[in-house]
This record gives C-alpha cells, structure tokens and sequence, in this order.
C-alpha cells in the first residue's frame, strides 16, 4: 500500500519526481552531544525504510534520466555532504551489502587533516572545563553569554555559535573560531575528514563523487572571483583523484538565497558540473533546473512520521524551481 501510494506522488516516466535524500555523518555510536547525527543502527533503520517506500538508483544517472523523463516510479537517490571519514568506514560497507550506490559530495580542502569549522567548535565544546563562554570576548557581540552546565546547556551552546559564526566571512570565521578555541583551552583535534585515498576508494568502489567547493564556504559571502575559485578547485581536485571529471555538485550549506544565488549556478556550470543540488526541500522533476535541484533531510525517528514526511516532500514545490 506505502508503495503505491508513493508511485500515486511519483510516477514512471515523464511525470516522474526524484526524491533525493541528505546525510552527513552516521557515527558508530550516539554522541551526546550531537544527538540529531544517526548511529549505525539508526542509519541502518532510515535505509530500512527508504527502501520500503522508495527504488534507490544511481545518482548520477538518475539525473541524466529525470531529464529524459526516464526514471521509474518512487524515484530516490542518496547523498552524503562534506566527505567525513565515516562515510568510507562504515557508511560505504553498509551500502555495499544493500547493493545500493550514492554520491558523496566532498570538500576537498578538509582532505588531508583539516577540521571544520562546526566540528572545531563541537569539539572544543567537548573538552573545555569551562563554566561559560562570553561570546563578545571572541567578538561575537551579539550573542550573549553562554553557559556550558550539563550536556542540554552544550548542546545549545554550540547551536548559537554555529550559526552566529556560519555566515562570516572566511577569514573572518577562521579567526574566529581560533579564538574560541584559546579561550576554552582547546587543543588540536584529530580530523573527522577522509583522506584522498579514501575518496578515490569510494569512486573505485561505484560510488559517485560530487563537487562541494574546496573549503565549504557560504558562496553569498564570498567575491564572485573567490567562490569561482573554490567551485572550479573542487572539481579539479576531485578529478585528480578520481581520473574523472564529477558532475554532481552540491552547494555548501545550500539554502537558495541566503547560502548561493543565482550567479553561482553559472560559476557551477563553468567549472564542469552538469547538476548540482541544494538542501532546500522538495522533489525534483524534468521541470526542475539542473543546477538547483532540491534534497530531503530523513531525521525523523519514528517510521510513521518519516514515511508521511517523505511522502509530503514528494508534493513540496523546490524554493529554486
């Protein structure tokens, strides 16, 4: 009956819809502290019913086929954002034993060491034996003191940081979050992040590799030269390791609006990519531009609640279309 009721919503051919589905990180066990990230269990509960309610194909040709009004009824792909190294250890080996494929869009800058900004916020968090952090002292005037007493206190810290530091401008965000760390008494954490060898395993593998600029800036903040630049170097980077030339993109962050606009699709088509997608919600259909094409986050925990909240996202019209 789910099936058929989903086919109703997404049918063969040229009236068909692609539901794409969003991860990041899926850890071996919970974390406290990021409690929305799936554990292995939970991840292997969400595949469960994905493929209860949804044919999971190829990414890449999904998208060539939804253009040629191709695609079969309860269209559905997966996608893993930012190119953790959990993807390649546990991620990878579940998805081979399913028999299914995904894309993994990879920044590329992170590759060999480096930490992201909400992971070096996250894990400073973790550590500090503070009782609070004064924003204003790092230069976050806005944002008023935080307490840090408990996991739930934590937890709403890193929250108010993240997005008051998101949107700054690069340099900006860098500094600062150095000087959150001092102030907490952080030391260097051991990067999250694969290795280019892990990437180019995932793409030996049948796995495809998709583009997510070099250093996942928000490309609103950044000058038209410098957001080309980390589109275009993501794609070359990619190419290096791999031997082919992506042609999945994924925008950072990717809000239409507030996270890239509508110029940055045609920095994303010169660099090399065919499609490319965002994390607004929706389902994808031959209509839908090929540079703006919607995603669906399943962080839903009962199987209720995630299939309905699917099945609505199937008739949800893309901000970007």
């Amino acid at each position: 009956m789910l099936r058929l009721v989903t086919s109703l919503a997404s049918p063969a051919g040229p009236r068909a819809r692609l539901t794409a589905f969003i991860f990041h990180r899926v850890l071996p066990e919970p974390d406290p502290l990021q409690p929305e990230l799936p554990d292995v269990a939970g991840f292997e509960q969400s595949l469960d019913w994905i493929g209860a309610q949804f044919r999971v194909l190829d990414p890449r040709l999904a998208c060539e086929r939804l253009v040629a009004g191709g695609l079969p009824a309860r269209a559905a792909i997966l996608t893993f954002d930012d190119g953790y190294r959990d993807n390649a250890e546990l991620v990878a080996p579940i998805l081979h034993r399913r028999g299914w494929p995904a894309a993994f869009f990879v920044a590329t800058g992170f590759l060999e060491g480096r930490v992201m900004f909400n992971d070096r916020i996250i894990e400073a968090l973790r550590a500090t034996r503070a009782a609070e952090i004064v924003p204003g002292a790092i230069g976050l005037d806005a944002v008023p003191a935080l307490p840090l007493d408990g996991l739930p206190a934590r937890r709403e810290a890193i929250a108010r940081l993240i997005a008051a530091i998101k949107h700054l401008p690069a340099s900006r965000r860098e500094t600062t979050v150095a000087r959150l760390e001092d102030c907490l008494g952080a030391a260097a954490t051991r990067s999250p992040m694969m290795d280019a060898a892990q990437v180019a395993g995932l793409h030996a593998a049948g796995m495809t590799l998709g583009g997510h600029t070099r250093h996942h800036p928000i490309l609103a903040t950044l000058e038209p030269a410098q957001a080309h630049a980390e589109i275009a170097g993501g794609f070359d980077d990619l190419r290096a390791i791999s031997g082919e030339a992506p042609a999945l993109f994924a925008y950072p962050n990717g809000r239409f609006g507030s996270d890239w606009q509508v110029a940055h699709m045609s920095m994303v088509r010169r660099a090399g990519f065919t499609h490319a997608f965002s994390t607004d919600p929706g389902a994808a259909d031959r209509r839908s531009p090929a540079l703006a094409l919607p995603r669906f986050t399943p962080w839903d925990r009962s199987r209720l609640r995630f299939q309905a909240r699917a099945w609505g996202n199937l008739l949800t019209r893309p901000l970007a279309a």
